[in-house]
């Protein structure tokens, strides 16, 4: 079961990138035509916003069960996987990193509900959305990343 969330995990981090990317670009061509948010912008915002929150559990599942997560620390101590860059990577920073992205992706979705001119309403969505993308991206153990490394689409 740990091997298939592993999967979906991954397949849902090109979803968020994706997503995230296309979000990206349709609030800032909202921003700079003016509009109003669209049926369409709420909804890529939407599924951008379920897809991180349904990755998050995911990956909150395999933090606490899986190897490199809270069984690092349990089986080391805090101290010792804080001194480790691999074990810090899986334990903490990618936890907080992806974390804080989330949230970013959670609050830029709701900039459409405050009472502010469309521009700033797209302008909001598209600094926080830029900043989760960048968060997100250093997050991510890419394969070029020494020591904390990952296929870009394992088991394929």
């Amino acid at each position: 079961m740990y091997t298939g969330l592993l999967h979906l995990h991954n397949l849902l981090r090109w979803v968020i990138l994706i997503l995230l990317l296309v979000a990206i670009v349709r609030h800032w061509m909202g921003m700079n035509a003016k509009r109003e948010f669209s049926a369409a912008d709420k909804r890529i915002d939407l599924f951008l916003m379920v897809a991180a929150h349904i990755t998050l559990l995911v990956g909150l599942y395999q933090w606490a069960v899986g190897p490199w997560g809270l069984e690092q620390i349990r089986a080391v101590g805090f101290g010792e996987v804080m001194k480790d860059k691999v074990r810090r990577f899986w334990a903490v920073e990618h936890l907080t990193g992806m974390l804080i992205g989330i949230a970013l992706i959670t609050v830029g979705r709701g900039s459409f509900r405050k009472v502010l001119p469309a521009e700033r309403k797209h302008r909001r969505a598209l600094v926080l959305f830029v900043i989760a993308l960048a968060i997100i991206f250093l997050s991510v153990p890419w394969p070029f990343r020494e020591g904390i490394a990952r296929p870009l689409f394992p088991g394929m």
